[in-house]
């Protein structure tokens, strides 16, 4: 059985293992990048070290980290700190490309291009998430549970709404927001969005 508990410091290394395993739509894209790390430096990491307080686990019960739930309550506020604190401590590590053309390139001009006022749904759905699973929790209902105790804690912070991004690709994700409620929002050319708003 696998049980959800809060994040913990000591699952970072974790997070980014699960993240690059499920980066590809959904699938794994160990090897794609020249550093596997970008995945979760971009989409895993920097949310938990901002709100670790918005950040769940799921843990088998020889305590492997196998899913996790992570989150901003504030989408505006989360991009300015991602740009002047998280990641100007990167940039060694990913020099800006001139003309970003490669899947790779494309990835770290997104860590360049962050912060406040760049995404259109921020205002109406303020917070956003970013959920990833192995296969091997699938199917299980851990996903459900990861985001219902995420949005009870949003409520209770009188958050809202919510919105998230996601590949269009990850046809099974995309059924799974429609069947917990959220609706499809504007999103960038390639990109699919949906977003709930809390009662």
């Amino acid at each position: 059985m696998s049980r959800i508990r809060p994040y913990r410091p000591s699952d970072r290394a974790a997070l980014y293992e699960v993240c690059v395993r499920t980066a590809d739509a959904g699938a794994d894209a160990t090897g794609l990048f020249s550093d596997d790390a970008l995945w979760g430096d971009l989409f895993a990491v920097p949310y938990v070290e901002r709100h670790p307080d918005l950040a769940w686990v799921v843990e088998t019960d020889d305590e492997r980290v196998i899913g996790y739930i992570v989150a901003t309550d504030d989408t505006d506020a989360f991009a300015t700190w991602f740009r002047d604190e998280w990641w100007p401590s990167l940039q060694e590590r990913y020099p800006k490309p001139a003309e970003p053309s490669t899947r790779e390139e494309r990835m770290v001009d997104y860590g360049y291009s962050q912060g406040p006022g760049k995404n259109a749904n921020a205002a109406a759905y303020p917070a956003h998430l970013h959920i990833d699973l192995l296969p091997e929790t699938q199917g299980q209902g851990l996903g459900r549970q990861l985001i219902e105790t995420l949005f009870a804690e949003l409520r209770r912070r009188g958050v809202r709404g919510l919105h998230l991004g996601m590949d269009p690709n990850n046809t099974g994700a995309a059924a799974f927001y429609t069947r917990l409620g959220m609706t499809p929002l504007p999103a960038e050319p390639g990109g699919q969005s949906f977003g709930v708003l809390f009662d």
